[in-house]
């Protein structure tokens, strides 16, 4: 069975909060340490054992020094069948909300985007098997255990997945550096598909055939593209600004 360590603490908070069996709890610091309180007490409800360990072997048990004092021994990442993100979103009763990724290859940057989704409420994020990111302790800590509260799916295919997506009843759009229609420009209150590109490339070609509209967001400065997470964030909330305001 394949087995992860989760480090920090709102990942490891979150691991516990969710569904994965969780093996041992390492911390390195003292039960009177305010901030590891609730993560002791979880553990305790959880009967996790806790082992105390010195910082500088919690660095090399993760691989780095950003653990916070916090590690967590858990069963693998699974990831979420396709049809479960479709049935949150009608189980939801809302109009569905969904990300798709076409080759993020920084898992900070994948970490970054599903905390923004789940802040957001969408009903979940899907990535390619192949050349991406997939989740791994690096992309949970950059998501601040968010990828414990939002579906995450692989896909084989990604333009045959918007097709899908579109059958389903979906709209699909399609951020790009250089479309002339604005983001602003566009409705997010119906059923919702934002694809956001690889950092470097944009949305492939086939991907954006896929697409029903392909927006930009305007820049106003010297430097002419955002950070793959940055946009996803600015479109995931223009999207709930949207929904807030027609509700």
């Amino acid at each position: 069975m394949k087995e992860d360590i989760i480090y920090g603490l709102n990942p490891a908070m979150e691991a516990l909060r969710g569904t994965r069996k969780a093996f041992e709890l390492f911390i390195a610091g003292t039960s009177a340490d305010k901030r590891l309180e609730k993560l002791l007490k979880l553990a305790a409800e959880k009967a996790v054992p806790v082992r105390h360990r010195e910082k500088a072997d919690l660095s090399k048990l993760c691989g780095n020094d950003h653990h916070q004092g916090v590690a967590l021994r858990v069963e693998g990442f699974a990831y979420a069948e396709f049809d479960a993100i479709l049935d949150r979103c009608r189980d939801s009763g809302e109009k569905g909300l969904i990300i798709v990724l076409d080759g993020i290859q920084d898992p900070h940057n994948l970490g970054a985007i599903i905390r923004s989704a789940a802040c957001a409420g969408a009903h979940g994020v899907i990535v390619p098997k192949d050349r991406a990111a997939g989740v791994t302790p690096t992309v949970e800590k950059a998501s601040a255990g968010a990828v414990e509260t939002i579906p995450v799916t692989q896909v084989t295919n990604i333009a045959q997945t918007l097709e899908e997506l579109k059958k389903a009843g979906f709209w699909i759009f399609g951020a790009s550096d250089n479309a002339s229609a604005l983001l602003y420009q566009q409705d997010l209150t119906g059923a919702t598909v934002l694809v956001i590109g690889n950092e470097g490339e944009g949305i492939r070609p086939l991907v954006r055939k896929k697409c029903d509209a392909v927006f930009s967001i305007p820049m106003q400065g010297g430097i002419n593209s955002l950070n793959a997470s940055v946009a996803t964030g600015i479109a995931l909330f223009e999207a709930v600004r949207q929904r807030l305001k027609k509700s």
